[in-house]
């Protein structure tokens, strides 16, 4: 199965979550699309329930079913909670930390900065969005991509950088400085529907 490359705010409301982490999609008809607008119904089954936590972490983090699934596994066999672990590892990926950092307004916007080859992991060049990076590890751009407007806009309209990473907007260079915990992650995903789903 391919990433998901259709209209993103259409699947935000489909999921009633925001995956760009910007709420704009949710704010002028926070309900599914569709003909009967809100008043459709919403009754689901377990199966259901289990299906939507799961297709709202994978959307959120623009991964196809393998990626995601292989993650997953990865994650059961390290020690400690399966549904913490795997929701650690979603957040070690190179594409989600540069969003982190606010060098990209977006997940999308951030995977695009990787794969052009704009990003330095220690002072070499990653162009992996999925590359796994370690505690400890350096962040940055490019030289010749410091003066990309996008990120500019992006640096400036940030205003929020998790504790596990750190930030210096002034020489675009940030660090993956711990693991994050469950606290700091998702409040509104449910990993252990996830869990269930994956374990039928």
């Amino acid at each position: 199965m391919a990433r998901y490359t259709g209209p993103a705010w259409k699947l935000s409301r489909r999921l009633g979550v925001s995956l760009s982490g910007t709420g704009k999609e949710l704010e002028k008809r926070p309900y599914a699309p569709g003909q009967h607008g809100p008043n459709q119904r919403k009754k689901l089954s377990e199966y259901g329930l289990q299906l939507q936590e799961k297709q709202k972490l994978r959307h959120t983090y623009g991964m196809n079913e393998r990626q995601f699934r292989n993650l997953f596994d990865a994650a059961g066999k390290m020690p400690g909670i399966h549904g913490e672990n795997f929701m650690i590892l979603l957040e070690c990926r190179l594409d989600n930390l540069v969003y982190r950092m606010g060098l990209a307004r977006t997940r999308r916007a951030a995977r695009q900065l990787v794969n052009h080859g704009h990003i330095l992991v220690d002072g070499k060049r990653v162009d992996i969005p999925s590359y796994r990076v370690a505690p400890g590890q350096t962040i940055s751009l490019r030289e010749k991509s410091q003066n990309l407007t996008v990120v500019k806009e992006a640096v400036e309209v940030s205003n929020f950088v998790p504790e596990f990473v750190s930030f210096d907007a002034d020489s675009l260079t940030g660090t993956f400085t711990r693991l994050p915990e469950r606290s700091e992650l998702h409040a509104e995903i449910d990993e252990a529907l996830i869990v269930e789903f994956y374990s039928r």
